[in-house]
C-alpha cells in the first residue's frame, strides 16, 4: 500500500487530477442506472438520494481515510457563497441551459433530428406512470450534474488550475468531458460542439465562482430537458423540419437570437460572479 502511494504522489498533478476526475464522476454516476433497472422507481429513486448523500459527504472531506480529508474538501471547492454569487450563479445556470437547448434547436433545423439515435438507450417504458417517468428523469439529471461536476470541474479541473492556470484546467476538463460522452448514440460529429461548449461554460462556471454549486445547477438544468424533451419525450416531440425544407421560418429566427442573447447573458453572468468571487476573497 505504501508503495502504490507512492507511485501516486510521484506521478504529474495533471495525470492524478484527470484520474481521480474520471473516476469520481464516471462510477458513482452508474450507480443510477443500475438501480433504475434493478428496483422500482421510488425505491431506486431513494436509494440513490441515500447514495448521493454519502457520496456527497465522502467527496467534500467526510470520512475515510483521514489524511484525504483536506485534499477532497480542496477539490470539491468547498466554500460558502455571497448572496450576490448565488444570484449571478443561478443567473449564469438558468441561461447556460437555455443556451443549450435552443443551440440543439439551431443545430435540428440545419439538419435532421436524428430521433432514432437520440431515444436509443434511454427507453422508459418499462416504468408504469408519467409522473413516474418524471421521477426517473429528475433523479438521472440529479445523478448526474452531481457527479460529473464533482469529477470533472472539481477533483479534475481544480487541482490543474492552480498549476497550470484557469485556461489550461479548463480546456482539459472540457476535453474529458466531451470524451467520455462520445460513446452516446446521440453524440452525432454536429453535437460535438455543443457538448464541447457545455464543457466550457461549466468550466467557467466553477472557476468563476470557486464553487460546484452554479455549475451543478446548470448541469442539472440542461439534463432535465435533456432527458425529458431530447431523450425520452415525456416533455414532448421536436417536429420542426430543417430548412432545406422549410426555408428561413420564426422559430429558426427566435431559437438563433434565443441561443445568442442566452449565451451573452451567460458569460456577463460569469464575469459577475468572478467580481463578487473576488470582492469575496478581499
Amino acid at each position: 500500500m505504501a508503495v502504490s502511494m507512492s507511485f501516486w504522489s510521484k506521478l504529474p498533478v495533471s495525470i492524478r487530477a484527470i484520474l481521480s476526475g474520471l473516476v469520481i464522476a464516471l462510477v458513482p454516476a452508474n450507480v443510477w442506472p443500475i438501480l433504475l433497472v434493478s428496483l422500482s422507481t421510488p425505491a431506486a429513486a431513494l436509494v440513490e438520494v441515500i447514495f448521493l448523500g454519502f457520496y456527497l459527504y465522502w467527496t467534500t472531506g467526510g470520512g475515510p481515510p483521514r489524511k484525504t480529508r483536506d485534499s477532497r474538501q480542496h477539490a470539491f471547492r468547498s466554500r460558502q457563497l455571497s448572496r450576490e454569487q448565488w444570484l449571478w450563479g443561478i443567473i449564469g445556470a438558468i441561461f447556460f441551459a437555455v443556451t443549450v437547448h435552443a443551440s440543439i434547436v439551431v443545430l435540428f433545423r440545419f439538419v435532421q433530428f436524428p430521433l432514432a439515435a437520440f431515444r436509443r438507450g434511454y427507453d422508459l417504458s418499462f416504468i408504469p406512470t408519467l409522473p413516474l417517468k418524471w421521477l426517473a428523469v429528475i433523479v438521472s439529471a440529479i445523478s448526474a450534474g452531481v457527479c460529473e461536476e464533482t469529477g470533472f470541474r472539481g477533483y479534475m479541473q481544480r487541482p490543474i488550475e492552480e498549476c497550470y492556470g484557469a485556461v489550461i484546467a479548463i480546456f482539459i476538463s472540457t476535453v474529458f468531458f466531451t470524451v467520455v460522452h462520445l460513446n452516446k448514440a446521440w453524440s452525432l460529429v454536429a453535437m460535438v460542439p455543443i457538448v464541447f461548449g457545455a464543457g466550457l461554460l461549466l468550466g467557467l462556471l466553477a472557476w468563476s465562482a470557486q464553487s460546484l454549486i452554479p455549475s451543478m445547477i446548470g448541469h442539472v438544468m440542461m439534463d432535465i430537458g435533456l432527458f425529458a424533451y431530447w431523450w425520452t419525450g415525456i416533455a414532448g416531440e421536436f417536429s420542426a423540419r430543417p430548412l432545406h425544407e422549410t426555408g428561413v421560418d420564426g422559430l429558426f429566427v427566435f431559437a438563433c437570437v434565443t441561443a445568442l442573447v442566452s449565451l451573452l447573458v451567460t458569460l456577463f453572468a460569469i464575469s459577475r460572479l468572478r467580481f463578487w468571487t473576488f470582492v469575496a476573497k478581499l
